[in-house]
């Protein structure tokens, strides 16, 4: 299986945003066409120098799509890397309990991670229903099975408001350490009703040592023996389930946003989401738009009051 690319044509506005926003993790100078790259969460980002309207940026590792989406809710997979024959199959179809988690990247929809289970016989349904990795399926087919994953499959499910984001941000706390925390507490909520389970995966983002730094408090049960791996969702159903439920969550969430302020909420971190957060600080008390918000994004700097 290829590694995943994104490739993003852009304005020349839009492609400085991406190269500002990288431009801590570049690790290589431009030379020839190449503008710079740059090396971010597992991902090396490209930019291509050129004399066009639009620009090039290409981002290539296994959480491209993630990264791209922060600046184009639309971009998707080149279509080479996604061919039928080139997918991986689940590799362990046993009984088991994932997690996956969505909102990271979001400057106004909340976090939200989910634990889900899975047992053998129920493998046959997922694949009926095209549970994959939920940034590989359209929010319109996710709309469409996400009632029937929910109603039929054993899962946890925790959302962390902006409102609530800052204030544990404001009291040291960090994206991965949430992360964690909240990983944690969905698998056991899970967890505890299916103790002898010793599949437990969770879709990486740190190691397992820092992982369980993470998790400091006495009053949390700790979920042990976690087997930690990239794009856990292409190898492991119950974290391509959570991955789904996640982001049917992530857009009901969304929705209730656009009905209760009559507007579109747009996804990401990206300059049209700087253009809506403008339009929107504008009408509402200030109060009331920093609970919307992630207040430690960039996006929340340009913002004037």
């Amino acid at each position: 299986m290829k590694e995943s690319t994104v490739s993003l044509k852009v304005d020349e506005k839009t492609y400085q945003e991406i190269k500002d926003h990288y431009s801590s993790y570049v690790i290589k100078e431009g030379k020839d066409y190449i503008d710079y790259v740059a090396s971010f969460n597992d991902v090396i980002i490209t930019g291509y120098l050129s004399n066009k309207a639009k620009k090039t940026i290409i981002f290539k590792g296994e959480k491209a799509l993630e990264e791209a989406r922060l600046f184009d809710a639309n971009a998707s997979l080149n279509e080479e890397i996604i061919k039928d024959d080139e997918k991986k199959s689940w590799i362990d179809i046993e009984e088991q309990i994932g997690s996956d988690e969505v909102g990271v990247g979001d400057f106004f929809l909340p976090m939200i991670v989910v634990a889900a289970y899975v047992k053998p016989s129920q493998i046959k349904k997922l694949k009926e229903l095209g549970v994959t990795d939920s940034k590989k399926i359209s929010d319109k087919k996710i709309r469409e099975i996400g009632p029937e994953l929910i109603k039929g499959f054993k899962y946890s499910k925790l959302t962390l408001t902006n409102d609530k984001y800052n204030e544990m941000i404001a009291k040291g706390e960090n994206i991965n350490s949430l992360k964690a925390k909240m990983h944690n507490r969905a698998l056991s909520n899970i967890h505890k009703d299916y103790l002898d389970i010793q599949r437990i995966y969770v879709d990486q983002f740190v190691n397992a040592d820092k992982f369980y730094s993470y998790l400091t408090s006495d009053d949390e049960p700790i979920v042990r023996g976690i087997a930690f791996k990239t794009k856990g969702e292409s190898w492991f159903p119950s974290v391509a389930l959570a991955s789904v439920i996640a982001r049917y969550a992530f857009l009901l969430e969304k929705d209730k946003l656009d009905e209760k302020y009559g507007v579109d909420f747009p996804f990401g971190s990206s300059s049209k989401v700087d253009a809506f957060a403008q339009e929107l600080a504008n009408k509402l008390p200030k109060e009331e738009f920093d609970s919307l918000v992630k207040i430690n994004f960039k996006n929340y700097k340009k913002i004037a009051f």
